[in-house]
């Protein structure tokens, strides 16, 4: 993939997303990790009251959203309308959770931004991560956001390789990204629009949009 492929504007609709105006800002999407809780907790305040309840310390609600009983919610933390928060999902902060998404049972989310209508909904971990409009996470599917030797995350595509000066990237997922079950995307994939990724499969670096990941060797371009 060419570095223009991996920029916000290449993967996201960003009429999809509270957050729109503010990943306009950037080039490449992981460049808003390390300033989203801050925009979170500056945003929070400003919602409108009949819309959003505030639950807790920098935590807001829409009020149409379902949350279990057994949801861990720590801010700062937006839920967005229509949302479905499942049986003991866990926020461990600086999270915004889209319009009509799902957060599923016993899954874990940190540092991350889902656009409207993501399907996280099984034992997912989604942490340091992008996940564009109507993305699926597969059960058991996870982020992986750090490398075993703990050094920065580097993203290398056609026109070389991209210092992102950051330690902790999980996935940044296109729209309309299907992940397979028990999927492995590990630190900085970054998935194109459109693409389906294969069960069981390692994901590694970026992958093109219109893309069928049967394995880590065998990527093929949709056929029209």
């Amino acid at each position: 993939m060419k570095a223009a492929e991996i920029e916000v504007k290449a993967l996201f609709d960003l009429r999809h997303s509270m957050a729109g105006e503010f990943l306009a800002k950037f080039r490449y999407p992981y460049e808003v990790l390390p300033e989203l809780g801050a925009w979170i907790a500056a945003v929070g305040p400003q919602l409108s009251s009949d819309e959003y309840e505030k639950r807790g310390e920098q935590i807001w609600i829409h009020k149409s959203a379902k949350v279990a009983p057994s949801v861990s919610l720590t801010g700062p933390l937006i839920v967005c309308a229509n949302a479905e928060l499942r049986h003991c999902a866990y926020f461990r902060g600086n999270v915004l959770i889209g319009a009509g998404s799902v957060a599923g049972n016993s899954c874990e989310f940190k540092n991350s931004l889902l656009f409207d209508s993501v399907e996280a909904p099984h034992y997912n971990y989604v942490g340091d991560s992008i996940l564009g409009y109507h993305a699926h996470m597969g059960a058991g599917s996870i982020t992986s956001n750090i490398k075993s030797d703990r050094k920065n995350i580097v993203i290398r595509t056609d026109d070389g390789a991209i210092e992102t000066g950051l330690r902790k990237i999980g996935a940044i997922l296109g729209d309309y990204v299907e992940v397979g079950c028990g999927t492995v995307l590990n630190p900085g994939s970054v998935v194109g629009k459109n693409t389906m990724i294969y069960p069981l499969t390692s994901v590694r670096g970026p992958v093109p949009a219109n893309s069928i990941v049967k394995s880590a060797e065998n990527i093929v371009i949709k056929q029209n």
